[in-house]
């Protein structure tokens, strides 16, 4: 091995410790920054996913009930719980 080997590695090491000092490193940041950005849009994706499952199970928990629980007219049991008389047209 030569002499001169042992500066030249030295030299080529620090060079590649202040290269990935000044891009790497940050370039890493940026990805972890951006995957925690994704997350979070996941997270509220799924919460607003949740929201919306336990509305239309609470929907059909109603219809349930209508049709086992009596033997009253259907439709105006659907249209008290629309809001609406019967024989009118509901307004959306």
């Amino acid at each position: 091995m030569s002499p001169l080997m042992i500066p030249i590695l030295g030299i080529c090491c620090g060079l590649l410790a202040i290269f990935g000092g000044i891009f790497v490193k940050p370039w890493f940041a940026l990805q972890h920054r951006r995957m925690e950005i994704e997350a979070d849009k996941v997270a509220e994706k799924a919460a607003q996913y949740a929201a919306q499952t336990e509305r239309l199970e609470e929907r059909v928990r109603v219809l349930e009930r209508i049709v086992t629980d009596r033997g009253a007219d259907l439709a105006q049991e659907i249209d008290a719980l629309r809001g609406t008389a019967p024989g009118r047209l509901p307004i959306n």
